[in-house]
């Protein structure tokens, strides 16, 4: 890109803030009427939400507010990288995109966009192009030296469990035989399911300990919100349909929310679990308790769900509890519903807040911290961060929807 283009492009910024969703969701009408076959790619619940909408919106005009310093976003670059590894997205799809979003662009801004806003917004997404490719290309080649195939092969269901009341796992071992190679803590990997004949792919976060003979995923039933939000397709479909000895495709595990332990050995590990959050969370505790020095810090898991009966894990987590002293578990109940039930660890009937982590740690006192569950508990958590005054690289997350950033 020129000096030319590179002013052009930030220049448009106000607009893009101004017209950025109107743009996105006209963006992927665009694209779904002229390519269809890209929608297998796309999760229409984060569609109609329109929450896949505003995460774009918000891409793109961080996108240019940087323009002449990509590398800025190098984390959300990564992050969408993953993501785009995990589908099998490929060189050839970005032409689909480039196409559509021009075409968008000319629609939405009318006169203002002029040939040289057309050209400097092509020039742009080449350079986005570039970017990403050159990432991919990096993650694909990574993916298959550790755990030895890309795009999708055939597992067996060898297992089905019932977690919660909306919970289950599926336990996954390859067709042809091979010996996995253990993921990194934190990680999810990509099942392709055939679904009145459309192929649709799903994320989910590997919940087993890496290195176990087996992947583990762990899948909560969506419900349908309203008539305008419909229920989860895959996740009913598989709670509904998938048994123990059928197949389903997968891709190798992708992800960079994984397990950071700092290189002393007394700085307390903290996480934070909202619901299904969990998942990617008791990966990250199998592997800290497995490590030499796992006793010498102390551990914190804080465990958000609406009530008992959608409270996952409770055995297993119990069984660390009882297993390593050092191992504080901590429930908390959004709905004031009174249960009996035993824990090893403790249960609070309210939500989690600043008090709940500065009554057990002081606020000066520098913590490890993953987070994973709704973004609304992230950006909660973001906040303690900030109000502790924490270095940003002690606090890593994930949270469940549309690649974007707190």
């Amino acid at each position: 890109m020129n000096s030319a283009q590179v002013k052009i492009i930030k220049q448009t910024v106000p607009v893009l803030q101004e017209h950025g969703e109107i743009l996105t969701r006209r963006f992927y009408e665009n694209m779904f009427k002229n390519n269809p076959e890209v929608k297998g790619f796309f999760n229409p619940a984060h569609q109609q939400s329109g929450t896949q909408q505003r995460a774009l919106a918000g891409a793109i005009c961080a996108y240019a507010a940087n323009i002449d310093n990509p590398t800025a976003l190098s984390g959300a670059v990564d992050l969408i990288a993953h993501k785009h590894v995990s589908l099998g997205i490929k060189p050839e799809h970005y032409p689909i995109v480039g196409s559509n979003l021009i075409l968008t662009i000319k629609e939405v801004l009318g006169d203002a966009a002029n040939d040289d806003v057309i050209e400097a917004w092509t020039a742009a997404y080449g350079q986005l192009v570039d970017i990403f490719v050159e990432h991919e290309k990096r993650l694909y080649q990574q993916q298959k030296a550790v755990h030895g195939w890309n795009g999708f092969k055939e597992f067996t269901v060898i297992n089905k469990v019932t977690e919660s009341s909306n919970i289950t796992s599926f336990y996954l071992k390859p067709n042809d035989g091979t010996t996995l190679n253990a993921q990194k803590p934190g990680q999810y990997i990509t099942v392709r399911l055939n679904i009145d004949g459309k192929p649709v792919m799903r994320n989910y976060s590997l919940s087993n300990a890496p290195g176990d003979d087996a992947f583990r995923i762990s899948v909560k039933r969506e419900p349908g919100i309203s008539a305008d939000t419909p229920h989860g397709v895959v996740s009913n479909y598989l709670h509904d349909h998938y048994q123990i000895g059928d197949n389903i495709e997968m891709a190798p595990p992708c992800g960079e929310f994984v397990l950071e332990i700092p290189d002393d050995h007394k700085t307390p590990m903290v996480f934070v679990a909202g619901g299904v959050g969990i998942t990617p969370v008791i990966a990250m505790l199998h592997s800290l308790f497995e490590r030499a020095n796992a006793a010498t810090r102390p551990v914190y898991l804080f465990q958000c769900v609406r009530d008992l009966k959608v409270l996952p894990f409770a055995n297993e987590l119990a069984d660390l509890a009882e297993r390593h002293g050092n191992f504080h578990w901590k429930v908390h109940l959004s709905e004031q519903v009174a249960a009996e039930h035993t824990f090893l660890g403790s249960l609070h009937y309210d939500r989690f807040s600043r008090a709940s982590l500065d009554n057990v740690i002081e606020r000066q006192q520098p913590i490890m911290l993953h987070a994973c569950g709704p973004a609304a508990l992230i950006k909660d958590v973001a906040m303690m961060i900030q109000v502790r005054d924490q270095p940003q690289d002690t606090f890593r997350y994930e949270f469940f929807g549309p690649a974007q950033a707190v």
